[in-house]
């Protein structure tokens, strides 16, 4: 038998069902938390650096070099990233007033672009020196 067969036909007028898009978001929030774990722990060992040895010059340093910026950047857009993805789940599945479900996933997404937009502009004038 068609399991298309097998839905009641409110469940058919209803649209219930696999969005058939749920696959795609899970992995992609694996991949990110794979990529944070080595993102993590140099951005972790820069910080304890800068801290034990330089302070502010030391951070300023130490984004200035090409792989201390480059690192710092990907640790922060990959951060970003995943943090939507999951914040996105959780209003999904909490939220249930449509309009409030668009709204906030509209808000988060919008202040991440920000906080990337702002953290790429502050990472690119340290790195430029200006």
């Amino acid at each position: 038998m068609n399991p298309k067969q097998m839905r009641s036909p409110l469940r058919i007028a209803k649209g219930l069902g696999s969005a058939q898009s749920g696959t795609e978001h899970w992995i992609l929030q694996r991949l990110t938390a794979l990529a944070l774990v080595p993102l993590s722990l140099y951005a972790l060992a820069g910080f304890f650096q800068i801290v034990l040895t330089g302070g502010y010059a030391g951070a300023i340093a130490w984004l200035g070099t090409p792989i201390g910026a480059v690192f710092v950047l990907m640790f922060l857009l990959v951060g970003l990233r995943h943090a939507v993805l999951g914040l996105e789940v959780v209003i999904e599945d909490y939220i249930h007033k449509s309009s409030d479900k668009v709204a906030l996933i509209f808000f988060v997404k919008f202040v991440a672009g920000a906080a990337a937009l702002l953290g790429t502009l502050s990472l690119a004038k340290i790195y430029v020196g200006v």
